[in-house]
């Protein structure tokens, strides 16, 4: 497999510690390598290996936030 990046919409960060919050959720799940959020745009990068969205978004849910669809 080949490392892809998916980028996705994260609604509710409000601070550092929200987007330390989210990234540190998405770094956990199977195959991500790298998680980055920005929060000036609510933009959550993620890079891996067979990256699943839904398992994205349950983590950012985990975290206390949402993924727009």
């Amino acid at each position: 497999m080949t490392t892809e990046n998916r980028t996705y919409t994260v609604t509710g960060m409000t601070c550092g510690h929200c987007v330390l919050s989210v990234q540190e959720e998405v770094a956990e799940l199977a195959g991500v390598t790298s998680a980055q959020a920005d929060l000036a745009t609510g933009r959550l990068t993620v890079a891996g290996e067979g990256v699943d969205d839904d398992a994205v978004a349950a983590a950012v849910r985990e975290a206390g936030y949402e993924v727009e669809s």
